[in-house]
This record gives structure tokens, C-alpha cells and sequence, in this order.
């Protein structure tokens, strides 16, 4: 065992999401398929059974995920998501079992974005960046889709 460099390991950032979910394994090969999440690990709990510690990456971002009862209790969150292709990923994450909890639409903040819910209740808005707009115009364009 070596000291540690740096109080962040290596390839990580100083704020992670972490999911609790009934079942890791299934959250994983969730997010492999509607995400095309990578670099997964997985740390068995007790036994072999369940996953005490588990890691994925959407890019660049980092996930932890355990199933392990006693451990943290089960979660909701709500992540932002940005991927290449947005439509292309809620067709994927839908068919991966995902509710589409908002269809995907060109924003006023230059995104092009919707919002999904996956099986566990975690809600995933992903989203596309298309145009990079100005605060004021931003402002201009939220006005005028949210008038009554």
C-alpha cells in the first residue's frame, strides 16, 4: 500500500453521484445501454452477493452505485446528462426501460433536451448543446415561451 497522491484518487472529481437502487447490476446494464456507459467496476458485497461498490462513467463523469442494504439507503436523484446525440440516447435509454418524462425540444437556453425517469425513479435530463446564447437573449426567449 502507497500514500496517496492527492485527496482525490486519479481520474475522479470532488463531487460523485451516487445511486442506491434495489438492484446495481440491472442500474449498470441500464446505463451501458441507454447512456453507453463505460469503464465499469464492480465490487461485490458480502459473499459475492449484490454490489457493495460499483462505478461506471458517462464520459467523463464518474457514478458510484451499490445495492448493499444497510450501506445507504435507496435514493432519487436527479442527474443532467450531456451526450453527443440526445435524441438518439432517449430512444436508447427508452428502450432500456426509461419513461420519457418530457419529450425532446430545442430550449430557450440553446440545448436541445428532455427528461427521462428510469426504473428506479431517477430522473436523467439529457440534453445536446446546439447554440450558445447570450444571457439577455436567453431572458428574451424564456419570456416569450412562458407566457401564458
Amino acid at each position: 500500500m502507497s500514500k496517496a497522491k492527492h485527496y482525490i484518487p486519479d481520474g475522479l472529481s470532488a463531487v460523485i453521484a451516487q445511486l442506491v437502487v434495489p438492484d446495481a447490476h440491472a442500474l449498470i446494464d441500464f446505463a451501458k445501454k441507454a447512456f453507453d456507459a463505460g469503464d465499469v467496476n464492480v465490487m461485490p458485497g458480502p459473499e459475492g452477493k449484490g454490489v457493495a461498490h460499483g462505478f461506471f462513467r458517462i464520459g467523463e463523469a464518474a457514478i458510484f452505485c451499490s445495492d448493499l442494504p444497510g450501506f445507504a439507503e435507496p435514493t432519487k436523484s436527479n442527474l443532467f446528462v450531456y451526450v453527443p446525440d440526445v435524441d438518439a440516447v432517449v430512444a436508447a435509454a427508452e428502450k432500456a426501460g426509461a419513461k420519457v418524462r418530457t419529450p425532446v425540444a430545442d430550449m430557450f437556453w440553446g440545448d436541445r433536451w428532455g427528461m427521462l425517469e428510469d426504473p428506479w425513479g431517477n430522473i436523467w435530463q439529457v440534453a445536446t448543446h446546439k447554440e450558445d446564447v447570450a444571457p439577455e437573449e436567453m431572458q428574451e426567449r424564456m419570456a416569450s415561451q412562458m407566457k401564458p
